[in-house]
């Protein structure tokens, strides 16, 4: 870390505020699949917490990839890229936002949290805006500056020739020309969000495949309701909203922060990937992939991977706690997923990547020492995970766990088959392919 940083630490562990790792964390390997490996909790004043210190890369330094596969940057100096999506014409949407600051300091932790955010890059400036990256006749990505004046956005999605971007308290309707290298319209707004305070302010969005709605991963406003129950309203859920009309309703609920929504290609089926809770220890809670059922319970806030009870919310409700759906598939512990794609029939990948979910693992603060900062695979047999996750793209960070280089979000696909990824602290779009 830079000497400030260093300093700041040793000030807070003079206080005492800065919190020991509570005993040696769970190797992740035991905590993937349907059953992980659950420690006893822990209670903190100040939980564990590792950042490296975001540096962004040097020239000609990459991310490693996975035996038989190259990575390539095809953007750079962008402004904290979350999000890609891949037009009908082959042309890349990259969003970039960050957080819109707008949730309170109300507890030591959340000053050293954000401070730590900020060392590692990821708190970094957001252009609030998507740029387009379109392939020209030299080979080469050229960017536009295609959509401007947003406010946090994440999500978004194409149906006929409307574009849809989910910001961070509304979902805005543009008018799209696939000739187009820029949107100069206002928009409309097709339905509002819920913004409150912003805790967790990404807003994933997936069209259905008809084209008649859209579903949106809205994020809890809190860790476990410390700021009250009614500032919950509509949150931790995955929302439906009616294409027509933009009437919304819950489709699932107890899902602590989606942040990534896809449609399963061999069954149609709803898949999330879930950002769980914080601050009970390195090795709790894990993250995790799974499918998601109408009106389906998924325990937050008051249990996680199923019946495991989260003593610390108040009051409890073990009436909810009894029909908690057990997640599909964990993640290991703060990985911090932020990007799902299922390979699809085009994938250009080698054939170990050609029937299952890359996942990136963007990495928490919450936990010594690090895990994620990743892009990985999960095989898939008959519409479900089958075995443990491959390595796909890592290096984003150095052996000593000082610095960190990179850490990855969005994915999709060019139309090649290759798969892209975002990489909010490098400021990049990488490009992974088989040669």
């Amino acid at each position: 870390m830079k000497r400030s940083n260093t300093l700041f630490f040793s000030a807070l562990l003079g206080m005492g505020l800065y919190g020991c790792s509570g005993g040696k964390p769970l190797d992740p390997q035991t905590q993937y699949g349907p059953d992980p490996e659950l420690p006893e909790a822990k209670n903190f004043l100040v939980p564990p917490i590792k950042v490296p210190n975001g540096v962004g890369w040097k020239a000609n330094q990459t991310p490693v990839v996975a035996a038989g596969l190259k990575i390539e940057k095809i953007a750079d100096q962008l402004e904290h890229p979350r999000q890609l999506y891949t037009l009908p014409n082959g042309d890349i949407l990259v969003v970039e936002s960050n957080n819109p600051g707008e949730a309170p300091l109300t507890a030591p932790k959340q000053v050293i949290a954000n401070f730590v955010k900020k060392s590692s890059g990821k708190g970094g400036k957001g252009g609030n805006r998507i740029t387009l990256l379109r392939l020209e006749a030299d080979g080469q990505w050229k960017k536009y500056k295609f959509l401007e004046h947003l406010h946090s956005p994440f999500g978004v999605q194409l149906i006929g020739n409307s574009l849809y971007v989910a910001n961070t308290n509304n979902i805005m309707k543009y008018h799209y020309d696939e000739n187009a290298t820029q949107i100069t319209d206002q928009g409309e707004e097709l339905s509002d969000l819920p913004d409150t305070v912003n805790h967790h302010w990404t807003k994933a969005l997936l069209a259905s495949k008809d084209g008649q709605k859209l579903y949106v991963g809205v994020g809890s406003n809190s860790n476990i309701t410390e700021n009250g129950l009614a500032i919950e309203y509509r949150r931790a859920t995955v929302l439906e909203v009616d294409v027509a009309t933009g009437a919304s309703r819950i489709f699932a609920s107890g899902i602590r922060n989606p942040t990534g929504l896809q449609w399963e290609p061999e069954t149609g089926k709803l898949w999330t990937i879930v950002n769980e809770r914080d601050e009970i220890g390195a090795s709790l809670v894990p993250d995790y992939l799974t499918s998601v059922q109408e009106k389906g319970f998924y325990g937050w806030p008051y249990s996680y991977f199923g019946q495991h009870v989260d003593e610390r919310v108040r009051p409890q409700r073990p009436d909810l706690v009894a029909k908690a759906i057990k997640p599909d598939y964990a993640l290991s512990s703060h990985v911090a997923p932020l990007g799902l794609w299922f390979a699809s029939a085009t994938t250009q990948l080698s054939d170990q990547f050609k029937n299952g979910a890359f996942v990136s693992n963007h990495g928490s603060w919450n936990r010594d020492p690090l895990n994620g900062y990743n892009v990985v695979f999960i095989p898939f047999k008959e519409g479900k995970p089958n075995g443990k996750p491959v390595n796909v793209v890592q290096g984003f960070y150095s052996k000593d766990e000082k610095t960190l280089y990179g850490a990855p979000v969005g994915l999709t696909e060019d139309k090649s088959g290759a798969l892209l990824i975002a990489d909010d602290v490098g400021n990049t779009v990488w490009r992974v392919y088989s040669p």
